[in-house]
């Protein structure tokens, strides 16, 4: 069982630098995504590797980046999430500079496997958010966060173009340890270490057992197609896979302290935001696989908008930034309508711009339209994710639950890849021993994600309605002021005051709600005057536990019959029972 233990360190009112800082950190690894697109076609000359070797540096990055997502996010809640992101960013400027002094394939190899070991910094960053700024900057912040994904992958496009375009390619990972090296100096500057922990250790054989099922099952996803889905290498390890994490969740179930809590996830609020997240990883890699191919493409082929490299990057640049203006409009219609409405929004949204991209494929100008309308609809869909997450797991389990929904992404993008180049490749006409995508092959591709957006609209659908996304009005000074008032209004739960010997209010005093099974149902801190409150998953048997610096701790047994009383919790007193 996790729970929630906090220092004595002052949460920073107004969050400071924290939003920006955070938000560029993670712009900056996902550039890692996207930071070879303009040059992949060069790279087995570039490598003097074949075309299928060259592959591995860009499945390495998304291999490591899917393995160190949940591993790193656990570790957040567990060690300092502020630790742990300044780690990533360490392990992606290390990769950085291993890439950029060579050109052999296995060096190149090691150095974008750590570079795409810095994708946790995305859920920690995400946890950091929770943890320290006030609730009315909360939204928008994990907004900026969540999109940071796309606007960095967006973003890298044309940069990245520009550089490989009028310099050596190795620039690009001199460039990109140089921004690693900024995010490290700015977060020490400005960020500081969340109070937030969870209590237990680290499981090691689940993260073991996790990393392996994860390599088995998204190796064959994209290598499929080089290797060829019935083959039997590719359908072995498909099998393997499936076992492997098999095994590897009945573990988790046994496990006290496990990486994943799989019964938090199995809760309709997580599983069904998880299932959307994949379905919007599949939209967004559609967008970035085609339209870059569509504007290089000469325009004798009859349907090539003849395009540099550099323009191309430009005409899908507006993605990402649409996507990072996108932040602050998710938190308004977030607050009004809550962030279940404001994903089916988003949702919505991706399917008009892919419908209306069947036909608007004929200049560049349209390309930038249909970038402008996915992005809007990407943004408010990512946007959306963390806080259906954030809402519906205890604080002690943000990084983790996060982590985990950021790898639902990444599984996402890799499907998106392996289906997109498959059909591509299927569709392709091939001129003097080169395959050339065809208009077929792109509209085919926009049907998919299409049908994605559908499926994850359905998730959506029956995502559970979270009940304080529809009180717009509260408005609080500190995460534990918000969970105090929200809870106030719409208990269902307990409240009441944590007391020393003398009857003198305990503020900070850490309040632990357990349900019958041992496991933790919420958590939460006393206010200045001691007062606390908890909300109730579900009426029945409790035990609140209370503990403070400086005090003996209390645990009570309480039942929640459905009415609202308090329940004061005296430190002084030895365990009691009481009725609520």
């Amino acid at each position: 069982m996790s729970q929630t233990t906090t220092d004595v360190r002052t949460r920073k009112p107004g969050g400071g630098g924290i939003v920006p800082v955070l938000a560029f950190a993670g712009i900056v690894v996902a550039v890692m995504q996207t930071l070879l697109v303009p040059v992949i076609k060069d790279l087995p000359e570039l490598l003097n590797t074949s075309p299928s070797n060259a592959t591995w540096v860009l499945t390495s990055t998304l291999l490591s980046g899917a393995v160190a997502t949940p591993i790193m996010g656990r570790l957040g809640d567990l060690f300092g999430k502020r630790r742990m992101l300044l780690t990533s960013l360490a392990v992606m400027v290390a990769g950085s500079l291993v890439s950029a002094f060579t050109s052999a394939l296995l060096p190149m190899i090691a150095g974008r496997t750590l570079q795409g070991f810095a994708m946790g910094a995305i859920p920690l960053g995400i946890g950091l958010m929770r943890d320290m700024l006030p609730r009315e900057k909360l939204g928008s912040a994990m907004a900026l966060m969540s999109s940071s994904i796309g606007v960095g992958g967006g973003l890298a496009l044309p940069l990245a173009a520009l550089v490989a375009q009028h310099t050596s390619w190795h620039a690009l990972f001199y460039g990109s340890a140089g921004l690693g090296v900024i995010s490290i100096a700015l977060t020490l500057l400005f960020v500081p270490e969340s109070p937030m922990r969870a209590e237990g250790t680290f499981d090691g054989l689940g993260a073991l057992g996790l990393s392996a099922g994860l390599v088995l099952l998204l190796l064959p996803i994209t290598k499929g197609s080089d290797w060829g889905w019935s083959s039997g290498t590719t359908l072995g390890l498909f099998g393997a896979a499936v076992a492997v994490l098999l095994l590897w969740g009945l573990m988790e179930l046994r496990v006290k302290a496990p990486l994943v809590d799989l019964r938090t996830t199995a809760r309709p609020a997580v599983l069904f935001t998880n299932l959307a997240s994949i379905m919007v990883g599949v939209s967004f890699y559609v967008v970035s696989l085609v339209l870059p191919q569509l504007l290089q493409l000469p325009s004798a082929t009859g349907y090539g908008l003849g395009q540099s490299m550099v323009v191309a990057g430009l005409c899908v640049a507006p993605l990402g930034l649409t996507m990072m203006f996108t932040a602050p409009v998710y938190a308004r219609i977030s607050a009004k309508y809550g962030p279940k409405t404001t994903l089916i929004l988003g949702m919505l949204i991706i399917a008009i711009g892919y419908g209306a991209g069947l036909g608007l494929m004929s200049a560049a100008w349209q390309t930038i339209v249909i970038s402008v309308v996915l992005g809007a609809g990407i943004g408010l869909a990512y946007s959306s994710l963390p806080a259906l997450i954030v809402g519906a797991v205890p604080a002690s389990e943000t990084g983790a639950a996060n982590g985990l929904n950021t790898l639902m992404r990444s599984i996402g993008t890799s499907v998106s890849s392996a289906v997109i180049g498959m059909v591509l490749a299927n569709t392709a006409n091939h001129v003097g021993g080169v395959a050339v995508p065809t208009m077929h092959g792109f509209r085919v591709s926009f049907l998919i994600a299409t049908g994605a957006v559908a499926l994850g609209l359905l998730f959506a659908i029956f995502l559970p309605k979270q009940r304080q996304a529809t009180k717009p009005q509260l408005r609080a000074s500190s995460e534990e002021d918000a969970a105090l008032e929200r809870a106030q209004e719409i208990l269902g739960g307990f409240r009441g005051r944590v007391l020393n010997v003398d009857g003198v209010p305990v503020a900070r005093a850490k309040v632990t709600l357990i349900d019958r099974r041992g496991r933790q149902a919420g958590a939460t801190l006393s206010a200045e005057d001691g007062s606390y409150a908890l909300a109730v998953p579900a009426q029945g048997a409790y035990v609140l536990a209370a503990k403070a610096a400086g005090h003996g701790p209390l645990a009570s047994s309480a039942s929640h019959t459905g009415d609202d009383r308090p329940v004061d919790l005296d430190l002084a007193l030895p365990s009691e029972t009481v009725s609520a």
